[in-house]
Order: structure tokens, then sequence, then C-alpha cells
């Protein structure tokens, strides 16, 4: 995010199309608003690839329960942003960036008041801490990890799991799930980490430990992990140090 003191931050909205009334809304100039049928519905990495886009926070407006048209869309979209504060957080970026608005149809106050709200709340936020390179290779791993079908499918199973029994008579605590749900968003994280990094030119592990932050050993038991998926190979020896390079995932 390269915000100047001078200009207010850019800001996406993307809004169910029953949220608000388009007649009475007043929309700031710096708020672009992208209406889609449901936020609930909504693929979570494209909101990560509009942060890749230039955008210094997003708005996600929905509906308030019960009143969503596809019946549990804003529960997905409340699921979906835990998820991607996550990543955020993991990305360098802060998740106050990232705000989900549940509105009901009789709202009195306007979307003008809810969007400046925001904007101001960005604001304050300022410039982010990590140069271009690092946020843009953040964000695309954070996007890449968003895609993946670990984190899909767990996101897909949190009623399932957090509020029916399985065939024991136990079911997953809320406090569990989220202790599970950070962890395979970190490990997803790190992996498509560094995927991004071996994609743009062979590495080692002692080389990638450095720029992750974290041990030789971790990085091995991640590119065990990657090289059973088919996302990362050998490349080449130097000496005795193996270089890696990432594979195309399908």
């Amino acid at each position: 995010m390269e915000m100047e003191s001078s200009n207010p931050p850019k800001i996406v909205c993307f809004m169910c199309n029953w949220a608000f009334c388009e007649e009475e809304m007043r929309v700031p100039y710096n708020v672009n608003i992208i209406r889609v049928m449901c936020v609930g519905r909504m693929d979570p990495a494209l909101v990560l690839e509009t942060f890749i886009n230039g955008a210094d926070g997003i708005l996600l407006v929905g509906c308030k329960p019960p009143d969503c048209h596809f019946v549990d869309g804003n529960l997905h979209a409340e699921r979906a942003v835990k998820m991607l504060k996550k990543l955020l957080a993991l990305a360098g970026l802060e998740p106050e960036r990232l705000k989900l608005l549940l509105v009901s149809p009789l709202e009195y106050k306007g979307f003008s008041h809810y969007a400046k709200e925001f904007s101001e709340e960005v604001w304050k936020l300022g410039n982010s801490p990590l140069g271009k390179e690092e946020l843009l290779a953040n964000l695309t791993a954070a996007k890449e990890a968003a895609s993946a079908f670990r984190l899909r499918v767990l996101l897909g199973r949190e009623e399932e799991l957090t509020e029916f029994m399985n065939a024991y008579g136990v079911k997953i605590s809320e406090e569990e799930f989220n202790a599970l749900l950070d962890d395979v968003v970190r490990a997803e994280f790190i992996r498509y980490k560094i995927h991004y990094l071996t994609r743009v030119k062979p590495r080692s592990v002692k080389e990638l430990a450095q720029i992750l932050g974290i041990k030789p050993s971790a990085v091995l038991r991640h590119m065990t992990n990657m090289r059973r998926k088919g996302m990362i190979a050998l490349d080449h020896v130097e000496g005795y140090t193996p270089l890696y390079k990432a594979l195309e995932v399908r």
C-alpha cells in the first residue's frame, strides 16, 4: 500500500446486489463499488487479487441474517473473511484493511456513512511497512494459498466440524477449529511463498530459511510435502548445495 498523506485511500467495495438501494446511495469519489450477487459466493482469492492490484482497503457489504437471498451467504462470507484476515496478517498487511459489513435493507444509515468511516480507518493505518517486491510476493502467496484445495475444503467444512457430531459423538469446539485454521493457513502460506520464491529463481533450503525467517528443518518439512504434491523439484546442485525450483501447479 502506497497512500500519500494528502490523498484518501483507494477503497474497493464488493456489495451484495440487495444490500443498499442504488438510487439512495451517495458514493465517495475514492470508493469503487462492484456489485455481486452475494459476497458469500465470491472467490476469496479475488479479494487478495484486488489488494495486489493496488487497493488500500476492501469493504464487503452483505445482508444481515436472516435476509440473505441465498440463505446462508452471509455466514459463508464471515468464514471467508476470518481466513482472509489471517492471510493478510501473514502477508504483512493489517487485517483491518478488510472489513465485512452486514446491513439490513431497512438500515437507517446510508452507504456513504459506512464508506467514509471505513476510509478514515484505512487512512489511519498509513502505508504498508513492506517494500513493493516483498508485499507482492506475500500477497501472491496468500492468494494462491486461498485458492488451494486444502483451505477451501477446511473452510467449507467449518459448520459441519463445529456444529455436528461425527460418528464417534464428538464435535470440534470453535476454539479448536480456529487453532486448526491458524495452523493450516500458516502452513499453506509458507508453502506458496516457497513456491513463489523458487519460481523467481532456484534456491537452497538455507536461503529460503533466511528469507522466511524460519529454521531450515521447517523449510525441509514443507518442501517434502510440496515435492509429494508436485509443487517443487530439484533443479541442480552447486558444490554440495542442492537448489530447488517451482513446478507448475495444476
